[in-house]
């Protein structure tokens, strides 16, 4: 396992993450006992879950695992989403924010969070409030780098901007998706994050297990059964993407999965693709990515095989040209 700089922060994290959304879900407490154990095996320190993973049981169980080695760790969580029934209890304002942290420290049973995340972007919460709650939460040493997951670029650059203009800590991390199917990260997000030095650790490298070949063909399966999934990954071309991809995957003695979080590690603005488990068997397959050696050729040849998005221009003929 190799160690990459997060972000501009010096810290050294592990170049896979392991996300815990399983934990008390998908995963009961033994199981996800046995999938800590074996990514903590394998070298990795950096770990992300969320205040509504499972109700918060995936924090509380993150918690009790790291007890004895806490220090030894990166946790990153997030919130935004709702908690609960009231009204307020969701969003990127600062009273929910500083509230949901200190749930989160009481679940994880820690005295800081490295890393925090706002889960969403907040249309009715101003970028410059919710920044303020993330550097007020900073100040107070209950949150060490603020970040956020699945904003867009103008949306990251902005709130970049107003915390250097009042000089505030600033954003070091975003998470966004990415993978073969996915790739609008490509046109703008991960230009951004690179010219900022911003870390990017990118969730669903494999698509939801749409890019592992095993869902092919298929009338069930989470990709039909779960609605957000099945939205996400719906579209026809998509499957036909993945079919060609675990094709030339067959063909080229590779394992779809490992290869496919190869894929993503191997862009340059990518800190550490997130990848997950429901049981240590399907795990050593994601673990195996970094034995894949991506060569820039062995990249593109697979990029090849899926849609290239349009520049943020839309001037497609500057794209070719770029190509030739």
């Amino acid at each position: 396992m190799e160690y990459r700089l997060l972000g501009r922060t010096g810290v050294r994290v592990s170049q896979l993450c392991f996300g815990t959304m399983s934990f008390g879900g998908d995963a009961d407490e033994a199981t996800s006992a046995s999938l800590y154990a074996a990514v903590r095996d394998a070298g990795i320190n950096f770990f992300d879950t969320a205040n509504e993973y499972n109700k918060g049981r995936s924090e509380e169980i993150l918690g009790r695992l790291a007890k004895g080695h806490r220090d030894d760790l990166v946790i990153a969580t997030k919130c935004f989403n709702p908690t609960g029934p009231d009204v307020n209890a969701r969003g990127a304002n600062r009273r929910h924010v500083v509230r949901a942290v200190e749930d989160s420290l009481r679940r994880l049973q820690t005295d800081r969070i490295e890393v925090l995340f706002l889960h969403r972007f907040d249309p009715v919460t101003p970028i410059d409030e919710a920044m303020r709650a993330l550097e007020d939460l900073v100040r107070s040493g209950k949150v060490l780098y603020p970040a956020v997951s699945n904003w867009s670029a103008w949306q990251t650059q902005r709130a970049v901007d107003i915390q250097e203009r009042h000089d505030w800590s600033r954003l070091q991390v975003i998470q966004p998706m990415y993978n073969l199917v996915k790739r609008q990260a490509e046109v703008e997000i991960l230009p951004m994050a690179e010219a900022n030095g911003i870390g990017v650790i990118p969730y669903s490298p494999a698509g939801a297990g749409l890019l592992s070949g095993k869902y092919l063909g298929q009338a069930s399966g989470r990709l039909k059964t779960n609605k957000m999934y099945e939205a996400r990954y719906g579209d026809s071309w998509m499957s036909e993407v993945a079919e060609a991809y675990v094709g030339f995957c067959k063909q080229s003695g590779l394992h779809p999965v490992s290869t496919a979080i190869a894929w993503v590690a191997a862009h340059p603005a990518i800190t550490a693709p997130i990848i997950g488990a429901r049981n240590v068997d399907q795990l050593k397959d994601s673990l195996a990515a970094v034995k894949i050696d991506m060569t820039p050729a062995l990249r593109a040849e697979i990029a090849a095989l899926s849609r290239t998005p349009a520049p943020a221009t839309d001037r497609s003929e500057e794209l070719r040209a770029a190509k030739s």
